[in-house]
């Protein structure tokens, strides 16, 4: 195995990722790992680990499976040097909508946990008013 390949657990280990999850990811195509043991062992380049990234931060968007391979065609798109200046543009456009929609899912999840906090605080009010102790 070189330096530069990773096998799953520590894979694992670095992207918070179960063994698991990191399996599910290669089975529906997001992210293959680069390498394979002469074992048969699961070889993951920097690169690789840097795709189960992105789909670790999009998961708690609520982006699908379609969207996070979408997202990843993408990038590749545009780390790849023979695109030419129409398509490079569709790809950047494309990139362009899938960073509003992070942030439209992010102003709605911000919304969620002030809603959240809110009900927390009147349960707090509640216990308070009625002379219970609570820990925060």
């Amino acid at each position: 195995m070189g330096q530069d390949h990773k096998q799953i657990g520590e894979v694992s280990e670095r992207t918070g990722l179960s063994l698991r999850t990191i399996r599910y990811y290669e089975e529906v195509g997001l992210v293959i790992p680069s390498a394979r043991s002469h074992g048969g062992f699961r070889l993951y380049t920097e690169s690789d680990i840097a795709r189960l990234m992105v789909v670790k931060r999009m998961k708690p968007l609520d982006f699908t499976l379609e969207e996070m391979r979408d997202l990843l065609t993408t990038l590749d798109n545009l780390e790849r040097d023979d695109v030419d200046a129409a398509n490079r543009e569709a790809t950047l456009e494309r990139l362009t909508a899938f960073e509003s929609a992070a942030e439209e899912r992010c102003r709605s999840l911000r919304a969620q946990l002030e809603s959240a906090e809110e009900f927390a605080g009147d349960l707090r009010r509640e216990l308070s008013r009625r002379g219970a102790v609570t820990e925060s």
